[in-house]
């Protein structure tokens, strides 16, 4: 009995990390679709389920979406997100999920004002049917979600509002919300580093950064002048620390939502602007996103 007790618990031993390897999922970086929109190839980095390369199965997926001056690698890199869905499947919090992971540089995910960087006519266009087309997702709504940290999170409820019928949920993490007051109240020099090239111009000043396009991609904007029913189409989760200098756009939007009575989750955690933070959180966003997903 004793030696049997001993036999097994060797077999166990062996047998444990080839379990732990085997649920681990791929990670297929430096990957390029070239982009007739914006006439340049664009970068990605997608994670697949362990199971992917050994099975028929077609998956639910996410686009996670990167902060300002990282790329396509930034929530591989310093965020873990493989480890972090590696886990969750295991565990049972997530179904297994294709995450996908484009390279945005450091255009907001949207078209610029002057409609010569058109990256949201891109990602919506070209990248995800491309996506969609060459790895096996399930191409509908209710299988698809939207994430991402600080610019990515701004581009993840943009992408999400204007487009609700493309996502079943959003997770946005430390999102660049700005109310009216902060964007008047912006340095001239970071409006026209940053702000200007993107809404409308540099040089201007106070209520006059209010443009058009800042109005239509604004996303307390959205908030008030989308159509409740079309807001209600997504399910959301907002996360963002009470150190971050994020805090006040991210609680008008909490409060926004609120009067307009557009169900959502809204976090307050102890952090602030930092990979920390966003570690923690990612787990728990990909837990609501999948949800979704289920019926």
């Amino acid at each position: 009995m004793t030696q049997f007790k001993h036999g097994a618990f060797i077999l166990c031993a062996l047998f444990i990390p080839a379990l732990s390897f085997a649920q681990q999922g791929v990670v297929l970086e430096g990957r390029t679709m070239a982009s007739a929109i914006l006439g340049e190839d664009v970068r990605y980095t997608i994670y697949l389920p362990s199971d992917y390369e050994t099975s028929e199965r077609y998956y639910p997926i996410v686009y996670l979406l990167h902060g300002y001056t990282d790329d396509d690698t930034g929530w591989l890199q310093f965020g873990e997100a493989n480890r972090i869905a590696d886990n969750a499947i295991a565990s049972g919090d997530i179904p297994p999920m294709i995450i996908v992971m484009p390279d945005g540089k450091v255009s907001w995910y949207i078209n610029d004002h002057q409609n010569k960087v058109r990256w949201e006519d891109m990602f919506v266009d070209e990248f995800m049917p491309y996506i969609e087309g060459k790895y096996r997702v399930r191409k509908k709504k209710e299988f698809r979600g939207i994430a991402g940290l600080s610019m990515g999170g701004y581009g993840s409820l943009v992408l999400a509002m204007r487009n609700p019928d493309l996502f079943a949920a959003v997770a946005a993490f430390s999102s660049g919300i700005f109310t009216d007051k902060q964007m008047q109240e912006t340095s001239q020099e970071d409006y026209d580093n940053f702000w200007g090239p993107l809404y409308g111009g540099a040089g201007l000043q106070g209520s006059a950064r209010h443009t058009d396009h800042w109005r239509q991609h604004s996303v307390l904007d959205l908030v008030k002048n989308t159509p409740a029913d079309e807001l209600k189409k997504l399910r959301y989760y907002i996360d963002c620390g009470d150190d971050d200098f994020l805090a006040v756009g991210n609680a008008t939007l909490h409060i926004l939502m609120t009067e307009k009575e557009i169900p959502h989750e809204y976090r307050v955690r102890d952090g602030a602007h930092t990979w920390s933070y966003w570690r923690t959180g990612l787990p728990v966003g990909l837990k609501f996103i999948g949800e979704s997903f289920h019926r």
